[in-house]
């Protein structure tokens, strides 16, 4: 049987897996709501956020496709239809004049202030969690995200876990902090290793 058939009797791991499917239709239809009231796609309210938070040397049109987990072409006319709008801009964004960078407008940026709220829904869901209760949640869901991430489910490529300053369980015998990282060169908690950071080099990069 199905986990998606309420007749059957579902494992405990089955049933986060339900749950999770559900609080994932949530998210989307936060997001549907949102773009509603702004004509936005939750594809482009994506692809907003990811210009205004990412570095710069990703916010480009294969930067929005891998983020999206699309291919380059969609992604292209994903960023033609937000230029159209005055939303976004391309620009050279260095020496090579072949590489063309992504940057919000004025009004893109204030069309992104607008729609940022789109999450206060799940914020105050999670906010009825105790503090401890929310702390153990978080730490399971950046152990979930990360396994989603080696399986090639997610594209979440600005977490420590995927940076090349990331040494994870470095500090073995110190169980609160027992990552580090060698860009500041400290050790890390497990709530430390931040999803999005403005210093992270993949680890591919590594020479």
């Amino acid at each position: 049987m199905s986990p998606f058939d309420p007749r059957y009797r579902r494992s405990p791991t089955e049933r986060s897996a339900v749950a999770l499917y559900r609080v994932a239709q949530a998210i989307e239809a936060l997001f549907r709501k949102r773009g509603k009231a702004f004509r936005l796609t939750p594809t482009q309210i994506d692809t907003l956020l990811f210009l205004k938070y990412a570095r710069p040397g990703v916010r480009t049109v294969g930067g929005v496709a891998q983020r999206l987990g699309v291919t380059y072409a969609t992604a292209s006319v994903v960023v033609d239809g937000l230029e159209r709008r005055g939303l976004v801009a391309r620009r050279v964004a260095g020496p090579d004049l072949r590489v063309v960078g992504l940057a919000l407008t004025e009004q893109g940026m204030a069309r992104v202030a607008e729609v940022e709220g789109a999450l206060d829904g799940l914020l105050a869901a999670i906010g009825e969690l105790t503090p401890n209760e929310q702390a153990h949640f978080d730490q399971m869901l950046q152990v979930l995200v990360r396994s989603l991430q080696r399986a090639g489910a997610v594209q979440v490529y600005e977490m420590c876990w995927g940076c090349q300053f990331f040494r994870p369980n470095a500090h073995p015998d110190n169980p609160a902090t027992p990552h580090h990282c060698a860009f500041v060169d400290a050790p890390l908690a497990d709530g430390d290793t931040t999803f999005e950071c403005p210093d992270f080099v993949p680890a591919t990069a590594r020479e």
